[in-house]
């Protein structure tokens, strides 16, 4: 009877290794599979005629074998028709070493699992034991079992994290990226990612978390070694940033930055066709295709309510007897007198209910202030944005706030008595020096001017290209500490990574006064470029050596020019204060007579959309760049000013009589 159950367990063993490369062992207690298989004997006499030390070395050492069959497990005691004096035993240890979670994979350091037969001295029976032979493969040299063991459950382990962890969302992005060919050398990947893919949807398929640990251990013996590791390759941070969430830009930028040359420029955007399609999908099931049509708004759109001021005088005369009647006379800001300060909230309470003719002067510095109000082209399509209307805004070049406000997003100091920045949009690595009267350099290897109090705040792309938006700061926060005399600027390309996007900019900011420098190219590799020299009197104040952005030189914008006063058509707040709307930042739009914006204006900023689009961002961005503003006479545009940007203009009012008011923001 026994030789018989002896068969079959060799029988199931045989045919396990047959069918599968890989067996695999349960870590069982060496005694108590020994127990369960003696305990079952009711019969003393038979316990004792069993108490085999053989048949317990055995039991020992292979009870625990498994082979993973259709994500099942199958040990070497399934399926076996035990006689009766061994079925008790039979099924206690089936059921014991089924309890237990696989540990390892099955190796051995002898082919012969067990002894086959033996006599006990001068006996002339012979004794038959559990025994099979085991093929090659799993004959391990001694002392290496362990090292193999280690490695391939390190290697099951990292395989099933990156089944878990990487979204298959995330996988397909990747893949699509490297068939447009927006990914640094993507095709090395392109093999692995679409295998891995296949892989993961199979075992996400699987219901049962013990199915699923059992398909790791059975597969990954059958997977390549990279796409099992792929979890921890640089492409695999890349599939861990997006599925935990980061954008499609950061992450691959960052990708880039391990992987690609310090020249490297992407041939394509980073937009997948998947992503254009799920963005029109969410477009259609909101039912909001109709509201990616703008134009821009023109007075008749709104309704009374949405402004603040309309204008209400004819032409006006003689607003103050000082004053020429031609609005276009040049003014110089600093010959103004008996200018009184106001708040923009005590001016909007105060002075705009019995306001009928407002002008503004235009200043230099508000060059980045010019903006225009843009509607839908359906009025009774619904609101793209996170306010109830159809009205957004654009600032001209495209942008929301300015350098400023960059400089401040990074960390930067922008109060004090002379502020420095410098601005520019590719991966290159600007520096930006000033050199004070006590011939102290401040720049990125001499930081603090203990002198001066001169100090760089901000220093970006250092090391790599980390952003296209870059900004650098050295600021003067002291009047007292600083020195009369010169503060040379400079900008020095420190390392030049592209030839696309050159140029940058320089502002500087002195007594509520900004002026704007623009460059078209940057300097060429290592090579320092002098800007400009800030005279410094605590007397007189700041000049420059050139004449650069004066406030009384003319600069024409949008049909309008600089230091005249314009007529102000129309004052509002920003569409999302309007009504019972108060999202994100508060912006006070001044739209000027005869100001006509001639620029591409952006139809909409990713920042002003509705939630529900967070995911499809990247593909909002680049129709936003791409799609175009028709031109048009009639449109509400002018200057706007932010809430949380620092900032004044000067106003002449008539109202009850006749006002020269400075507001501030």
């Amino acid at each position: 009877m026994f030789k018989d159950l002896k068969r079959q367990v060799r029988r199931n063993f045989d045919k396990m290794a047959k069918d599968n490369v890989v067996l695999f062992y349960t870590q069982i207690s060496k005694d108590k599979v020994w127990d369960k298989y003696l305990e079952s004997f009711e019969n003393p006499i038979e316990k004792q005629e069993h108490n085999c030390n053989n048949c317990k070395s055995f039991l020992r050492q292979y009870a625990g074998i498994f082979a993973i069959v259709e994500d099942q497990r199958v040990s070497i005691w399934d399926n076996i028709v035990a006689p009766k004096e061994f079925k008790a035993s039979i099924d206690a240890i089936q059921d014991y070493v089924h309890g237990l979670p696989i540990t390892d994979i099955f190796l051995t350091d002898n082919k012969h699992c067990g002894v086959d037969e033996n006599r006990n001295g001068l006996d002339t029976i012979t004794w038959s034991h559990f025994y099979f032979m085991a093929p090659q493969r799993f004959v391990v040299t001694n002392g290496t079992i362990d090292k193999v063991r280690g490695k391939f459950r390190t290697n099951r382990k990292m395989f099933e994290r990156g089944l878990k962890e990487l979204k298959p969302d995330a996988i397909q992005t990747v893949i699509e990226l490297i068939d447009q060919g927006s990914l640094y050398r993507g095709n090395t990947y392109s093999h692995m990612l679409n295998g891995f893919l296949l892989v993961q949807s199979d075992y996400l398929s699987i219901k049962s978390e013990e199915e699923r640990l059992n398909y790791t251990w059975s597969e990954v013996s059958n997977i390549d070694e990279p796409t099992i590791k792929i979890r921890n390759t640089s492409i695999g941070t890349l599939l861990v940033n997006l599925s935990e969430g980061m954008d499609l830009d950061t992450a691959v930028t960052k990708f880039e930055a391990v992987v690609a040359p310090t020249n490297y420029k992407r041939p394509t955007a980073l937009v997948t066709p998947r992503m254009i399609e799920d963005a029109k999908a969410k477009l259609t099931d909101l039912g909001l295709i109709d509201s990616l049509e703008r134009r821009y708004a023109k007075p008749t759109d709104l309704s009374a309510e949405d402004f603040l001021f309309v204008d209400r005088s004819s032409e006006l005369t003689d607003v103050f007897d000082d004053m020429s009647k031609d609005s276009t006379k040049r003014i110089n800001v600093k010959t103004l007198k008996k200018v009184e300060e106001l708040t923009v909230e005590k001016f909007i309470e105060d002075v705009l209910p019995t306001a009928k003719s407002i002008e503004l002067l235009l200043e230099n510095n508000h060059m980045l202030k010019f903006c225009s109000l843009i509607t839908g082209e359906n009025k009774d399509a619904m609101s793209l944005f996170q306010w109830n209307n159809l009205f957004s805004w654009s600032y001209t070049g495209g942008i929301t706030d300015s350098i400023k406000e960059r400089v401040k997003a990074a960390g930067g100091q922008v109060t004090g008595e002379l502020r420095v920045s410098l601005s520019w949009f590719n991966f290159d690595d600007l520096d930006l020096h000033v050199i004070t009267p006590n011939k102290v350099e401040i720049y990125y290897g001499h930081k603090v001017d203990s002198t001066t109090g001169g100090n760089l705040d901000v220093d970006m792309n250092a090391g790599h290209g980390k952003t296209r938006e870059a900004v650098e700061n050295i600021i003067f926060p002291s009047k007292e500490r600083m020195l009369d005399g010169r503060y040379r600027v400079l900008v020095k390309n420190y390392s030049q990574r592209e030839t696309i996007d050159g140029g940058f900019d320089i502002q500087i900011e002195h007594d509520g006064n900004i002026t704007d420098m623009h460059f078209d190219k940057s300097p060429k590799n290592y090579v320092i470029q002098p800007i400009i020299d800030i005279i410094y009197d605590k007397a007189t104040g700041i000049t420059f050596s050139k004449e650069v952005d004066s406030k009384v030189a003319v600069k024409q914008k949008w049909g309008v020019e600089t230091n005249s006063f314009i007529k102000v058509k129309h004052l509002l707040l920003s569409p999302n204060y309007w009504g019972n709307n108060a999202t994100g930042n508060k912006h006070f739009m001044f739209m000027l007579e005869n100001c006509i914006n001639d620029e591409v204006a952006r139809p909409f900023f990713n920042e002003f959309l509705k939630t529900e689009f967070n995911e499809n961002r990247k593909v909002f961005e680049i129709m936003g760049s791409k799609m175009k503003i028709e031109p048009s006479q009639d449109q509400l545009s002018g200057v706007g000013f932010s809430e949380t940007l620092p900032a004044e203009v000067i106003l002449r009012v008539e109202g009850k009589f006749k006002r020269l008011l400075k507001i501030k923001f």
